[in-house]
């Protein structure tokens, strides 16, 4: 096991599934900072009590680990977390993300993730969870591949491009007969982390462009301008995006657009 996924599994195993604060002096650096849904959390004394506080509302909080990348510096992971709603009843929910890891040679310093939180959303209005993507068969003895250039640049074009949904990628929970609508007409993109190992390419971005519809509460708001944050993990083949795991923060821009709209 590489030091670099050896950390990214005592974050998923004793921190987050185990819920051992204390190790997060072990495996985060004291500047550790995470970018999820627009919101930059950091350093490590902020976030620690401040996730303590999100788990808390998931009190049996189990993270699954589907997929696992690592180029030696950077690890991506796909997972599902899953659990029962504190303030809610019990109501259980489980929904995807992507989150990207940098590590510093000896802790990791910086993560960039999202959640399907709008999916989370719907399963607790509605009292029915979703079931759980089976996990990695060994994740945690994924060794580094060489990166691939021309496989990031066909992720960066098709990032810039005007739909996500051009290529066979499977969007937020499109995987379980729920619409991933294209959403922006893109017209910017700002990159916060991207790399390749191999013909796989992890990324975090935030897109640019005008709303198009197809998000709750948000009637009305298509035309604005919007930000939606993006994370991912795709495979690039002959060229081409050939398949991977996309979750976008729909409930962010849809909070976003629904505040733009009331101070209007």
């Amino acid at each position: 096991m590489t030091p670099a996924v050896a950390a990214v599994r005592r974050w998923s195993v004793d921190w987050l599934n185990g819920q051992h604060p204390e190790v997060c002096e072990d495996v985060l650096s004291e500047g550790y900072t995470l970018r999820i849904g627009g919101f930059l959390l950091g350093p490590r004394e902020t976030y620690v009590p401040a996730t303590l506080a999100q788990l808390a509302r998931y009190p049996g909080l189990c993270v699954t680990t589907h997929s696992c990348v690592t180029d030696g510096t950077h690890v991506a992971i796909s997972f599902s977390e899953h659990g029962a709603s504190a303030r809610l009843e019990g109501r259980a929910a489980a929904w995807t993300g992507v989150s990207v890891f940098r590590f510093d040679g000896e802790r990791l310093d910086a993560c960039w993730a999202e959640e399907d939180y709008a999916g989370r959303r719907r399963q607790l209005a509605g009292g029915v969870a979703d079931p759980v993507l089976p996990p990695a068969t060994a994740p945690w003895d994924e060794l580094p591949r060489p990166a691939d250039p021309a496989a990031e640049q066909v992720v960066r074009d098709w990032l810039s491009g005007p739909d996500l949904r051009a290529v066979p990628v499977v969007c937020d929970d499109e995987h379980l007969g729920h619409p991933a609508e294209r959403l922006l007409d893109v017209s910017g993109v700002e990159e916060h982390v991207l790399f390749s190992a191999g013909d796989q390419v992890a990324f975090h971005v935030a897109q640019t462009g005008t709303y198009l519809g197809g998000l709750e509460d948000c009637e009305g708001a298509a035309g604005r301008s919007a930000v939606l944050e993006v994370a991912g993990v795709v495979t690039v083949t002959g060229g081409r995006i050939t398949g991977g795991r996309v979750v976008r923060d729909r409930l962010g821009t849809a909070r976003a657009l629904a505040a733009a709209a009331s101070a209007a």
